[in-house]
């Protein structure tokens, strides 16, 4: 099970599917310009392939908020539904916590949205805890 990093338009065309899933508001045709303005601004994207195609992927960003420092932020973490429970998402999720400690950073962070019983259960597994709302207005 190998962790690769998106570098590529091929890279990040793989992880579309999975992408895709997570976020089905987005446009298929517009995913590649996005993802390039998303990598310009520090996101970064790690997928696991089965078959030549991305089956779990992870986007993340190094930021630095007054309230806990520095810290990695995962915007997406995704498997495909055939390729659940098979600790996909698990190694991604080390990949970005073991990236934190390199950087000697404290925390890692992330929403979640509030149906996502599945994807709760494994961060409360990773340690995760829920410490507040996320809260936004639609302009």
């Amino acid at each position: 099970m190998k962790i690769i990093i998106a570098k590529t338009p091929e890279d990040i065309d793989k992880a579309w599917e999975a992408i895709s899933l997570l976020r089905p508001h987005l446009q298929r045709e517009q995913y590649p310009l996005l993802m390039q303005e998303m990598f310009s601004s520090g996101y970064q994207l790690a997928y696991i392939e089965e078959g030549n195609k991305a089956v779990s992927v992870i986007g993340y960003r190094h930021l630095q908020f007054l309230f806990n420092g520095r810290h990695i932020y995962i915007d997406d973490l995704s498997t495909l539904e055939a390729y659940r429970g098979k600790g996909y998402a698990s190694k991604l999720l080390n990949h970005v916590l073991q990236l934190a400690k390199e950087q000697n950073y404290e925390v890692v962070t992330l929403d979640s949205g509030c149906h996502r019983y599945d994807a709760h259960r494994l961060y409360m597994n990773k340690g995760f805890v829920i410490q507040g709302y996320h809260f936004s207005k639609k302009l």
